[in-house]
């Protein structure tokens, strides 16, 4: 079989064992999975940080590429800088096909190369919940950005049927559904469950909306239940961490809230294995990895009732919907699944099923390779 030489242009960890945000924990786990095809020669083009010039070295099979990240904004360099670097380079890489991620995408996409480009969120729609100045103008610039790439597109892989309702009216792309793949040690976790115990993971940020996670555990508390909320994620946003902080003084909450920082993927496991539920209340998601992650080990999942998130977790099934403004629904739903060990049970069993065939990275490894044989077979740069 020919051997396929795929540029693999994404972000990439400096330290594969702390990811940092789903992009990252996607491509270390994806191209864990795709290298063991001996048929793919896989080079990962990706900007870092704090380096002064390209950098190689070799993950298994696998070659990374670390280029200078230029300095300034994310979004003009998306177009200028930034996008002249990674199209130079991995035009020289002369590559058979290029799998690009993110804003990645946008960079590559004027390469006459066969390509396919995953589109794991609207960055537009995140800046109209963030914090700073113009936001407004940053989100309908953001918006021209990545439409306009999305329109260029000619293969795009949809993580969520969320994602693909939004792409499909603005591109003519054959659009690939495949989720996103999670570490495969979370499906062979063992459970040890300390009752009571609420873990997330979101970096503390209004889009994350995880105060009103920590107001509804308030309730909890004030109605007997003795609760634990671990929150795992750095602060992204220092107002609203200062906000949810002061909030917990308040109300005397110190011994029941509990502010981890940004963790390691092997500290996420460890907190999975002994949750009683995973609650994410953000008011934006795709495809949320802590999701994927929850229900791989099968911990319940209490989350919002928006965006992608209903598309993962099956109400009453595998967890609950909830709505993210509503603190008292969010405390009820997490009684329900607190009093009745037998509904806990049967949703970790239904939790675990669908999370292997959706989200193991060998069966998403599996799906991606199929797309990039078909690209090869029916080039259409």
């Amino acid at each position: 079989m020919k051997l396929i030489r795929l540029a693999f242009v994404t972000q990439f960890p400096i330290d594969i064992n702390r990811p940092l945000g789903g992009v990252e924990a996607v491509s270390v786990n994806l191209v864990h999975s795709l290298s063991a095809y001996v048929e793919l020669d896989i080079q990962v083009v990706t900007l870092c940080p704090n380096i002064t010039q390209v950098t190689q070295e070799s993950w298994g099979r696998v070659t990374i590429h670390r280029l200078p990240k230029p300095r300034g904004s994310e979004l003009i360099n998306a177009v200028t800088k930034s996008k002249k670097l990674v199209e130079d380079y991995v035009r020289k890489l002369q590559p058979d096909l290029i799998h690009a991620h993110d804003t990645y995408g946008i960079m590559v996409n004027d390469l006459t190369i066969p390509k396919v480009f995953t589109v794991h969120g609207f960055i537009y729609g995140d800046t109209l919940l963030a914090n700073g100045r113009f936001k407004w103008l940053r989100s309908k610039l953001w918006e021209y950005i990545e439409k306009r790439s999305w329109a260029k597109q000619l293969n795009i892989i949809s993580i969520s049927p969320y994602v693909r309702e939004n792409l499909s009216s603005v591109t003519s792309a054959i659009i690939f559904d495949i989720d996103n793949p999670i570490s495969d040690k979370f499906f062979t976790l063992e459970r040890s469950e300390k009752v009571g115990t609420i873990f997330t993971s979101a970096v503390i940020c209004p889009r994350k909306n995880s105060l009103k996670l920590v107001k509804a555990v308030g309730l909890l508390v004030a109605a007997g239940y003795n609760v634990q909320l671990r929150i795992a994620g750095s602060v992204g946003d220092e107002v609203y961490a200062q906000e949810q902080e002061q909030w917990i003084l308040e109300n005397n909450l110190e011994k029941h809230v509990h502010l981890l920082g940004r963790i390691s993927t092997q500290d996420v496991m460890k907190e999975l294995s002994s949750a009683s539920i995973y609650a994410l209340t953000s008011l934006e998601e795709n495809s949320p990895m802590g999701i994927e992650e929850a229900m791989a080990v099968g911990v319940p999942v209490v989350t919002s009732n928006r965006c992608g998130m209903p598309y993962m977790v099956k109400h009453g099934e595998t967890g609950y919907l909830i709505n993210p403004f509503d603190e008292v629904n969010i405390a009820d739903k997490c009684k329900q699944i607190l009093d009745n060990n037998q509904l806990k049970l049967a949703m970790e069993k239904k939790s675990k099923v669908l999370a292997r065939d959706l989200y193991h990275s060998d069966n998403v490894a599996r799906r991606t390779y199929a797309v990039y044989r078909e690209l090869q077979s029916n080039p259409n740069p």
